[in-house]
């Protein structure tokens, strides 16, 4: 079993009133490593000035999350089936829709990654199609969440 931490933190500002909901929503998120991310309700929840549009939201997190699960499970899967890649640049989007509860929820979230191959193997379609199924299996983080993930990117090889 492993264990991961997120340290979250807000605070009111000076004499913004909060029970009338007119109160910043900038926090930041603080990593193990020591980084720390801007972060903010999404402008599409909470309108500006409230809301923080240049700092990452929760629900671009989660996208992000995803995305980034996908892609490392994804080398690791390409890597161990002798792969080489050169380079992954995935453009992620989710949807927020009411879901089969009646909840907003990030419903779906298409992957659209552009992937470079190269060495002595060619894969295939059905070969990058099956390392992307791979990928989907074993990735922690869409095994968490209840979002539809699909794959509509694209790849190419170069010799090299």
């Amino acid at each position: 079993m492993s264990a991961y931490q997120a340290q979250i933190f807000w605070q009111r500002h000076g004499d913004e009133p909060f029970i009338d909901l007119r109160y910043s929503r900038a926090h930041s998120w603080r990593f193990d490593g020591g980084i720390v991310v801007p972060a903010s309700s999404a402008v599409h929840s909470v309108p500006l000035p409230y809301s923080k549009a240049e700092n990452v939201d929760p629900e671009e997190g989660l996208v992000a999350a995803i995305s980034s699960c996908h892609m490392l499970t994804f080398l690791y899967v390409a890597a161990k089936s002798r792969f080489v890649v050169d380079s992954y640049d995935d453009i992620a989007i989710g949807t927020m829709a009411k879901d089969s509860r009646g909840r907003q929820a990030i419903t779906t979230v298409v992957l659209a990654p552009m992937i470079l191959f190269s060495g002595s193997r060619e894969p295939n379609d059905e070969i990058v199609k099956q390392l992307h199924h791979e990928a989907h299996e074993q990735c922690y983080v869409a095994n968490s969440v209840r979002s539809e993930i699909s794959v509509a990117g694209t790849w190419r090889y170069h010799a090299g």
